[in-house]
């Protein structure tokens, strides 16, 4: 993706805190919370140039792939692994569990969906049942501030705004799926408070 510096880095304005905390080689996951459609761009533009084809945001298949020439840009341009999100008959993280056997970098969305600008939505289930075949890789977090603004849900065109990034260290896996889930609603939620503006001290 070699449209998502110019995008995200010059349309928009991006501060990164931690940027070292990335994973430099796979197989490892990393988590953000999802406002808006430039939230993979924004991550994309994270990684170097010679990384990127190795990292793959996992993203919903019914709206993705709900028309061909969609379906070809976000499978061949963007590198997307379509999850088949209500699906019983078979393995939804199947295209997941392959890209962490090759060795790649996951990009997930825990909530799901995109939600509100700057609203953190339930963490879903899904990544806990992914680690337990892969309980060693790091799992980095990242909070992205802003892009539900830039581009939120409805919207179609970027608008330009300043953009916060926090990247918080590799959590560990815990046998408990609801302690699991808590675990990483609590650390987006720290990691937003690191890309709010400071408050003014009261006299």
């Amino acid at each position: 993706m070699l449209l998502a510096r110019p995008v995200v880095r010059l349309w928009l304005g991006v501060t990164v805190r931690h940027q070292e905390r990335l994973p430099g080689t796979g197989p490892a996951i990393v988590i953000a919370n999802h406002n808006s459609h430039l939230d993979i761009l924004a991550l994309y533009s994270l990684f170097p140039l010679g990384l990127i084809p190795r990292v793959r945001p996992a993203a919903a298949a019914d709206y993705f792939l709900k028309n061909r020439w969609l379906a070809w840009f976000a499978t061949h341009v963007v590198g997307i692994i379509p999850v088949v999100r209500g699906g019983m008959r078979r393995d939804p993280l199947a295209g997941c569990r392959q890209a962490l056997h090759n060795g790649d970098i996951l990009v997930l969305f825990p909530e799901g969906t995109r939600g509100e600008p700057e609203a953190l939505s339930d963490i879903k289930s899904g990544i806990w049942y992914l680690l337990r075949d892969f309980p060693d890789i790091p799992v980095v977090p990242v909070y992205l501030h802003g892009l539900g603004r830039a581009m939120g849900r409805g919207q179609w065109l970027p608008v330009p705004f300043f953009v916060d990034i926090a990247i918080g260290r590799s959590l560990p896996h815990l046998e408990n799926k609801e302690a699991f889930c808590t675990l990483i609603r609590d650390t987006l939620l720290q990691l937003k408070q690191k890309t709010l503006p400071a408050t003014p001290a009261q006299d």
